[in-house]
């Protein structure tokens, strides 16, 4: 018997996907989910809302998604079954928080793709000016479908190799900046005020900046995604969270100090290049396109397990008739949701045409859905260990949970206004699609557990 069939089985599920995944899979799924470089896309946004301090709202970010990871960890061994916040609200609260919790998480991995093919043609400009838009775009979608309707085992090899890329362009960034730094460049050295200017600190413009950075680690709960493909057994999706988040968030702040100091006294020509202007400062053009080209490499790989693990949410979903049932289905060759995964490529395309000249507030929108989602999953470990359960475990089941959620939820108050208008829209949206589904369509919400 494959390892976790029984498992699965115990939920009222067949094993339908393919087991084919290490701990170490899972690890470096998470890390090319998060992408090592993604500060690279999105600098520009936190230095300018951050006021300069944009390792210290990597910092706060980080220090609320150990939180989170640590449930996500806690859910995971409980419940070791695909939807991931989706199916652990769904068991650990209701039927009807886990609907809508995994209607909010599809808020961000839906448009996580089309907002990471964005980027990608937006750092490709200055390399190539007169390609439009929409041919990234729809190549990126394109090659990406392809691989993840082929299976994971292919994705995680691909993953590899990209990853590698990533993170030599890392290495070089750090290696050249520190060079220029203490070079003379910029501030002259690394300083502590990219960590806490006392000039222009906040509480609402750390929290209001980390709002943006936040995206750079959306990711690490992807791996829950993937529970009924690992092999690893009942832990391991667990530890690939962990695993994964911290090695990701070390990464963030070393390359955001760097930068934040090298960017002293320089003006950008725009926020959504400012990373690869201070690469080129630094290094030169040569550094700044290997920059380019790295984001380009690790957007595209981001945007493939993005890919993998929207398609099954939504296989989740429909499997348990949340969603349309044409949705769950399984390809007989590759077992993958082949239809999950090809509604997902449409939709980014028509995302990223839509929000085209609009990336700030596709970030905000993103980040709305993925920290809602994330307040219901800490709920789910508070309610169900320590409330139901009564575990007694106070800080693994009711500390580290609460914690978590106090940080997400302060974050999510000072998000930008337009952000929480479109995703309490979205919101408004779901529960006019639950009472249809549930008074008009007459399906049954409740599963036997």
């Amino acid at each position: 018997m494959t390892p976790g069939v029984n498992e699965l089985e115990d939920f009222g599920y067949e094993q339908q996907l393919r087991r084919s995944l290490s701990t170490r899979d899972l690890v470096v799924y998470g890390m090319i989910f998060m992408v090592p470089i993604a500060p690279y896309g999105v600098f520009g946004f936190v230095w300018h809302d951050a006021k300069g301090m944009v390792p210290l709202a990597y910092l706060i970010g980080l220090i609320g998604m150990f939180f989170t990871a640590m449930s996500y960890a806690t859910m995971s061994r409980a419940f070791p079954v695909a939807g991931s916040v989706y199916a652990y609200a769904q068991r650990g609260i209701h039927e009807i928080a886990g609907f809508f919790s995994g209607w909010l998480i599809l808020l961000d991995y839906i448009l996580v793709p089309a907002l990471i093919y964005m980027f990608n043609s937006v750092a490709l400009r200055p390399m190539f000016p007169h390609v439009p838009q929409w041919i990234w775009l729809g190549g990126f979608i394109v090659f990406n479908a392809a691989v993840n309707l082929l299976g994971m085992h292919l994705t995680a090899r691909v993953n590899w190799y990209m990853l590698a890329i990533e993170l030599l362009s890392l290495a070089l960034f750090i290696g050249v900046g520190l060079a220029a730094l203490y070079s003379g460049a910029g501030a002259g050295r690394l300083t502590l005020l990219p960590i806490y200017d006392p000039r222009v600190f906040s509480l609402a413009t750390a929290a209001g900046a980390t709002s943006i950075a936040v995206l750079s680690f959306l990711g690490f709960d992807g791996i829950s995604t993937l529970s009924e493909e690992s092999r690893g057994g009942r832990d391991s999706v667990g530890r690939a969270t962990i695993w994964a988040l911290l090695l990701a968030g070390a990464m963030f702040m070393i390359q955001t100090w760097i930068a934040s100091d090298l960017a002293r006294g320089m003006h950008f020509s725009s926020l959504a290049t400012a990373f690869y202007e201070v690469a080129g400062a630094a290094g030169g053009p040569w550094l700044r396109n290997s920059a380019i080209l790295a984001s380009v490499i690790g957007g595209i790989a981001n945007a493939m397990v993005a890919q993998a693990a929207v398609s099954r949410i939504l296989f989740a979903m429909a499997r348990d008739g949340k969603l349309p049932g044409v949705l769950a289905r399984i390809h007989p060759r590759y077992q993958t949701p082949y239809v999950s995964t090809l509604a997902v490529a449409a939709l980014s395309l028509v995302v990223g045409l839509v929000f085209g000249q609009r990336i700030d507030d596709l970030s905000r929108i993103v980040n709305f859905g993925a920290l809602s989602g994330f307040l219901l999953l800490h709920l789910s470990v508070i309610i169900h260990f320590f409330v139901r359960g009564r575990s007694g475990r106070w800080i693994r089941h009711l500390l580290f949970p609460l914690a978590g959620f106090l940080v997400i939820a302060y974050v999510i108050y000072e998000m930008d206004r337009s952000a929480k208008v479109l995703g309490a829209t979205w919101i408004c949206i779901g529960a006019v699609y639950y009472l249809l589904l549930t008074f008009v369509l007459k399906k049954t919400p409740a599963l036997e557990l």
